[in-house]
């Protein structure tokens, strides 16, 4: 029997874009176009009846704004929504405003030749209302091209744990699609004098800034983007900028950061797997590791390879993910010292650390 295809109602006003976005999803075996709205009062009434499984929504349109209709939308009938605009390029804060209204991720469109542009980013979207579909969404409370080659760590650094010791902790951390919101849930919970933090989401690189900057107003500890060669210090976080792998390495009785423009890793870099691999080799048993929702694997090796390596290692549990495949993968394989709800990660974090070293496990 044949797999119920994906059901996607595409919402922009302008009629190219609709074409173009019915194009590409009805050329996919495993999805179609069941209808495309205008604006968000037709939309509304096409959801009652055509029951989409995604929404791809704009930002900007007539009648209602985009990020006002999610807000409804995710109250009143939570589903799976990708944003598709060009506002969201800016890395502004509209864009994390959306993901934290409960959309599933984002896609920019192209500024200038859409029918072209929007062909070259088809993979992209279409990828990314795959993973909407299988998204776990939930109602809103009151208050790059892919590449081919599926590289291992291996191409940007080799195994060497063990090889040094240190007292210092660390915390590293790991995300993809969802990861926006369930890293703010960790990061806004740790104290000021947490241990140094490093930060791998997936994300373009016009977004990462904005991110870190979003995350600085909101936390206790100060966050920023990773830049080349700083030395990383307690209570800071640092957000792999979205064009390089961040790295843990050591100089002298330091741990510093280091960028890599290496190939992709898992189709991604930033890659979990290469930051979670120079976390074992590097820190070994005085880092502790975090995988959060994501599609794929990702991470999932280099995870096991911290664990390994003598880090204790936390995995977000399948309940409370956008998306369970990283968390699940790394489980599997046997990368996880514990699998623990996302609301309870930072304690969980800030408990053995204090069990570990010492300090005071308050939040």
């Amino acid at each position: 029997m044949e797999n119920r295809k994906i059901r996607v109602l595409v919402i922009d006003d302008s009629a190219l874009i609709r074409s173009v976005m019915k194009e590409l999803i009805n050329r996919e075996v495993d999805m179609e176009c069941v209808g495309a709205a205008p604006d968000p009062l037709v939309a509304r009434e096409m959801i009652k009846t055509l029951n989409p499984d995604v929404l791809t929504l704009d930002v900007e349109m007539p009648k209602m704004d985009g990020l006002d209709f999610l807000e409804k939308l995710m109250r009143l009938r939570p589903m799976p929504v990708v944003m598709v605009s060009t506002l969201t390029e800016r890395g502004s804060d509209i864009t994390f405003r959306a993901l934290a209204l409960g959309a599933v991720d984002f896609v920019s469109k192209p500024k200038m030749d859409i029918s072209r542009g929007m062909e070259e980013y088809a993979g992209e979207i279409v990828d990314k209302i795959r993973t909407a579909a299988q998204a776990r969404v939930r109602k809103l409370s009151p208050s790059s091209a892919l590449v081919s080659e599926r590289l291992t760590a291996d191409a940007i650094l080799p195994s060497i744990a063990g090889q040094f010791s240190s007292t210092e902790k660390l915390i590293i951390i790991g995300a993809s699609t969802g990861g926006t919101e369930a890293i703010k849930e960790v990061l806004t919970h740790f104290p000021a004098d947490v241990p140094g933090i490093l930060v791998t989401q997936h994300m373009p690189e016009a977004f990462t800034k904005s991110f870190a900057d979003r995350l600085n107003t909101l936390c206790r500890i100060s966050v920023k983007e990773a830049e080349h060669n700083e030395r990383i210090l307690p209570g800071h976080a640092y957000i792999a900028p979205g064009h390089s792998h961040l790295l843990l390495r050591r100089s002298g009785a330091n741990y510093m950061t280091e960028l890599s423009q290496g190939p992709p890793v898992n189709r991604h870099r930033p890659s979990v797997d290469v930051l979670f691999r120079s976390a074992a080799n590097v820190a070994g048993a005085n880092a502790l590791g975090i995988i959060l929702t994501g599609m794929g694997k990702d991470g999932a090796q280099g995870m096991l390879e911290m664990r390994k390596a003598g880090s204790y290692t936390v995995a977000q549990d399948e309940a409370s993910c956008v998306v369970f495949g990283m968390p699940r993968e790394a489980i599997a394989l046997g990368g996880a010292s514990e699998v623990v709800p996302l609301q309870g990660i930072a304690r969980h974090t800030l408990d053995y650390i204090a069990r570990h070293s010492g300090k005071s496990n308050r939040v």
